[in-house]
């Protein structure tokens, strides 16, 4: 088998060995208190999330009282969706939640929850760059929302949303803004402060932390009814005994991306822009999806009269790790959610695929994946036509 070429960051990323080092620790008989403990090794277990959470903070240019530790992104989204929407309701104040229908399946899936529950889901269009319909997203904010959430970047296609414009019509409107920040930090200018951006959403695998652990943050107090329930750590927002192997981790993680964002993803965006030229002069019909102005990390394109299914398959045999679209909706059959609520879907009868890039993704991985890749979309495209009876 050849080796793999990984382009599939966005799913999730190798842990960085400066954060293995800092967990290390944590995770031996050499720092292991409960942090809710009041002897010695308790204390250093919640000195150590202290730390974590002011490196969350001075990376994100926000308080370290506002870092809500969590499970990973998904739950980070619940509790900003359907926590905002649960407080509203028992204040007696509008049970409403505004979502793009682009946002990820935790969001859509936490508004359906308020629906289910009694309350309104108010889902925005989008137009074909994957851009929300503003007169919609200002009727919606008049008539009231517990929150409004939209994504800083689209974890399918790399779309990013100006979310600090979208944060100050929220903000004047009196409904908390939340973003889902999860393929933003450390890709794109993140830094909360001075923005009406009240809550923000982060995941751990994204940035080269372990899979299990993410963070809410919240600036505004108050906001959130919990989903669960015991315990009172994090003020009762979130809580459990915490993670503190993986709070370290995610603090390490996050500290390390923000600091080497400028230098990594320009080079990152150069790659992305030399795969992109070589891929469209290469495949014939492949187009690009993403916007000029994308994140830097995400190159999504589409390829007619190809099945999807059968690509992914013998990409992964020639040894290319990539994806239709979100890792958290594979086995999905037909088109994405994301490509449904743009209008392309249509446009096209074939598949997509989202390419993603790291700083660790070398020169040496890009000419791997042209070497590969063009050969076995020609063989595909040779398989799905005999399959579909045509010559």
């Amino acid at each position: 088998m050849s080796e793999i070429v990984y382009f599939d960051h966005a799913a999730t990323t190798p842990v960085r060995p400066e954060v293995r080092d800092a967990m290390s620790p944590f995770l031996s008989s050499e720092a292991y208190g409960n942090p809710s403990s009041g002897h010695r090794a308790g204390r250093e277990a919640q000195a150590a999330l202290d730390r974590a959470r002011s490196r969350i903070a001075d990376a994100l240019g926000c308080a370290a009282g506002h870092v809500i530790f969590t499970s990973g992104g998904t739950e980070a989204d619940n509790l900003a969706v359907l926590g905002t929407a649960l407080r509203a309701h028992l204040e007696g104040r509008a049970f409403r939640a505004i979502v793009a229908r682009t946002e990820h399946k935790a969001i859509l899936d936490a508004a359906g929850a308020v629906e289910r529950l009694g309350g309104e889901a108010v889902l925005l269009d989008v137009d074909r760059t994957g851009q929300i319909a503003m007169d919609a997203y200002r009727d919606a904010l008049a008539r009231g929302a517990a929150v409004a959430s939209v994504m800083w970047v689209n974890n399918e296609t790399g779309v990013t949303h100006d979310v600090v414009g979208l944060a100050e019509l929220a903000r004047d409107a009196g409904v908390p803004f939340h973003t889902d920040a999860v393929q933003a930090v450390g890709k794109v200018p993140s830094d909360l402060g001075g923005t009406a951006i009240a809550l923000a959403s982060i995941s751990g695998h994204k940035l080269g932390a372990p899979k299990g652990i993410g963070a809410l943050i919240m600036r505004v107090p108050d906001l959130i009814e919990p989903l669960i329930h015991g315990g009172g750590q994090q003020g009762g927002v979130r809580p459990g005994t915490e993670n503190v192997a993986g709070a370290v981790g995610l603090g390490e993680a996050v500290a390390l991306a923000v600091a080497e964002r400028p230098a990594a993803m320009e080079r990152v965006r150069d790659l992305k822009h030399l795969l992109a030229a070589e891929l469209t002069a290469a495949v014939p019909g492949l187009e690009i999806t993403d916007a000029a102005d994308g994140a830097p990390h995400i190159l999504h394109v589409t390829i007619p009269e190809i099945d999807g299914s059968a690509l992914l398959t013998h990409l992964d045999q020639a040894g290319i790790a990539c994806s239709t679209g979100s890792a958290c909706a594979s086995g999905r059959v037909g088109p994405s959610h994301v490509l449904v609520a743009m209008g392309t879907a249509n446009d096209w009868n074939g598949s997509a695929l989202r390419l993603s890039l790291a700083p660790t993704t070398t020169r040496a991985d890009v000419d791997a994946l042209l070497r590969r890749m063009p050969d076995v979309i020609d063989r595909v495209r040779v398989l799905t036509a005999a399959l579909r009876g045509e010559t």
